[in-house]
């Protein structure tokens, strides 16, 4: 993150040991023109949410100086950007004070109303027990609800989810931009937070990082408001800056996992499968185009020259891709990490 553009403010020791009843979660509410719906938002945070810390990202409205003046709940504390992060930059300010607590999951909070405070204890249930690092909402679980969502939002939503898939390995996941979210601080803190994505495609750029840890990634169906609120995220708009940064991390993501991190029978799919593909191809569009300009027809043998590998190379690939769609990760990464309080009892 840019440094001109910390976060000012700091987590009171008091935020840091009160014991809240036991309390494991603490909660990140990012904020930019989020005025007075944060308010009610905060107010809808049940008891067991021990730690509550609102970032304001440079907001117009002085929604952190609004929190300050009107929420008196000792759980709440306010962190400010100087100049505007983003969503993602937000976040991680957030994320960074979390690991400062004593919380067990972080959970992250739209700050504009659109996510039910009242489903923290069923988000956050999975990763607690350690069956998941990472669990987020999902919002077209219910075809109910799915009629209820702005048309265009559904359609943009699909296409990102496809792009997400290919680029995280998680294709057993949707709704990849759902900012409701769930995070064991073990997985949190191996987590390469000053280089993820600063603005809209921080979600879908956190997932990649999941899927190099090898994290286990879970989904809660839940409803979203769609009522007045504004909404800064237009996906099909977003469609093409989304493109490049899932075309960057599925190239990363080959690399890393089939070439640099293991070498398998699927490595060679992989790259057998793209080599035939692109020769093959290659091959019978050159021959295509002679054949045209000089007005003959192409021999059954150049037919095949070209139409074998391109099949063959097609075949290659599926095989390649049903291996990476049954490789999702089953073991969570937070699992090794020692149990809450164990080292203060190995030290008695």
């Amino acid at each position: 993150m840019n440094d001109s553009s910390a976060a000012t403010g700091r987590l009171s020791s008091a935020a840091l040991e009160l014991p809240w009843a036991g309390a494991q979660i603490a909660v990140v509410i990012p904020c930019y023109r989020s005025g007075e719906r944060v308010l009610d938002l905060i107010g809808r945070i049940g008891c067991e949410v021990g730690w509550i810390i609102v970032v304001d990202d440079a907001c117009p409205l002085g929604t952190g100086d609004l929190v300050e003046r009107k929420i008196s709940d000792p759980r709440v504390q306010v962190l400010r950007h100087t100049d505007n992060q983003g969503v993602g930059g937000a976040v991680v300010t957030g994320y960074k004070a979390a690991l400062h607590t004593h919380a067990e999951v972080v959970i992250k909070l739209d700050g504009d109303g659109q996510m039910e405070p009242a489903l923290i204890p069923q988000l956050a249930r999975s990763v607690l027990a350690r069956e998941a690092d990472y669990c987020k909402g999902n919002r077209f679980f219910q075809v109910a609800d799915v009629r209820n969502m702005p048309i265009p939002r559904l359609l943009g939503n699909a296409v990102l989810s496809f792009m997400s898939k290919l680029s995280t390995g998680y294709w057993q996941l949707f709704d990849p931009t759902n900012g409701f979210t769930a995070i064991h601080r073990h997985t949190l803190a191996a987590l390469p937070l000053d280089h993820l994505a600063p603005r809209y495609f921080f979600e879908s750029d956190l997932l990649f990082r999941l899927s190099q840890l090898r994290a286990v990634v879970l989904e809660m169906p839940m409803r979203s408001v769609y009522a007045d609120e504004p909404s800064s995220l237009s996906p099909l708009q977003q469609i093409r800056p989304f493109l490049r940064g899932h075309g960057m991390n599925f190239a990363k993501r080959l690399i890393y996992n089939y070439l640099l991190r293991g070498f398998s029978v699927a490595s060679v799919q992989l790259i057998l499968g793209l080599l035939l593909l692109v020769s093959g191809t290659a091959f019978g569009i050159f021959e295509w185009v002679v054949h045209v300009r000089e007005d003959i027809t192409a021999s059954a043998g150049t037919v095949m020259l070209a139409a074998l590998p391109v099949l063959v190379g097609i075949q290659c690939l599926l095989a390649w891709l049903a291996h990476d769609m049954a490789s999702d990760p089953t073991t969570p990464f937070c699992a090794s990490a020692p149990e809450p309080g164990a080292s203060q009892r190995s030290a008695r």
